[in-house]
């Protein structure tokens, strides 16, 4: 099949798959709250709105540069179980000599559809295909380039409260991931005298609800800032598996630990940036984010899927 025609294969195969599940607002599986993750993305369609992302980090060069990356996203719903996301990411490189290179990165475009929902096994399965546009970023400054980006991605969220009560306290587990296989629309870059790889791009999360520690296993009387709390470690990684001639097959990426604190309207995270190696990165950066929940902000306008919207309530937390 040629390139040109993976991402309306794909779509039209999404689109043609039937959901039997319940859809609620943002990631709601049975008892089960999934956060939008900072590093990766989580499993499930929703209306809602990152604005802003943050992260400061050093480059592998040698000496590093410190680089600032600044993004937005905004996820519609189309229909209860197909959406779309768009994004942006500003970012600044200053080098060592204070030479300071700074632009917008290609712009991002999503496409997600919901696969499954299973509420009495806390799971959620979710397809998509993401497309960094070619030409939309500064390219002059190296920071977009001249050929797009299609990656075919996998989606998965499992809670772990399907566990007999004997082991109560691991409950409130839950991990997520994605894997995906990233395809250049261009084989060799003319501009750089380089081949473009295809590569394997992927990751996953653990996290522990305290929320859900609250409502569905034991209430510890802990104060309620507490009981707000997310504790996460994503991890997310990169590796090339063809057309990278002359050029080792070296997986990056990175390891967060971090935090999500969830209110009804809203989340705020924050996380550390731990390279896997020296290919990676340099030093410990940070990553934030605020992350707004649009189908609870805007229950009866925005938030509400654009084709075969409900009357429904959205689904909330409780604390």
């Amino acid at each position: 099949m040629s390139r040109s025609m993976v991402l309306p294969f794909a779509l039209a195969s999404f689109i043609a798959l039937a959901s039997t599940t319940d859809v609620f607002a943002h990631c709601f599986v049975g008892a089960r709250f999934l956060p939008a993750t900072l590093a990766i993305d989580d499993p499930c369609v929703a209306d809602e709105m990152s604005l802003p992302t943050v992260m400061w980090s050093k480059t592998p060069d040698m000496p590093p540069a410190t680089e600032w990356d600044i993004s937005g996203e905004i996820s519609k719903r189309i229909t209860e179980n197909f959406g779309l996301s768009i994004g942006e990411t500003w970012t600044q490189i200053r080098q060592p000599d204070g030479t300071v290179n700074a632009g917008f990165q290609d712009l991002e475009t999503t496409f997600q559809y919901q696969l499954l929902k299973d509420p009495s096994h806390e799971l959620a399965l979710l397809a998509g295909v993401i497309v960094d546009w070619g030409n939309t970023g500064a390219t002059n400054s190296g920071l977009g380039t001249s050929y797009s980006l299609v990656t075919p991605t996998f989606y998965f969220g499992k809670g772990l409260g399907d566990l007999p009560d004997t082991l109560s306290w691991v409950r409130p587990f839950a991990v997520t991931g994605q894997v995906g296989y990233q395809i250049p629309t261009s084989n060799f870059d003319f501009t750089q005298s380089v081949f473009i790889p295809q590569q394997l791009v992927y990751g996953a999360s653990l996290q522990y609800s305290l929320p859900y520690l609250k409502s569905e296993v034991i209430d510890l009387q802990l104060p309620d800032f507490f009981n707000h709390l997310i504790p996460i470690v994503e991890a997310n990684f990169t590796t090339p598996v063809a057309n990278n001639f002359g050029n080792p097959y070296t997986t990056t990426g990175f390891l967060n630990p971090g935090v999500i604190w969830v209110g009804s309207y809203f989340q705020v995270g924050l996380e550390a940036v731990i390279p896997i190696n020296r290919e990676s990165g340099s030093g410990v950066g940070v990553l934030g984010q605020l992350h707004l929940y649009l189908d609870d902000i805007f229950p009866t306008t925005i938030g509400q899927p654009l084709f075969g919207a409900t009357a429904a309530a959205p689904r909330k937390l409780t604390f």
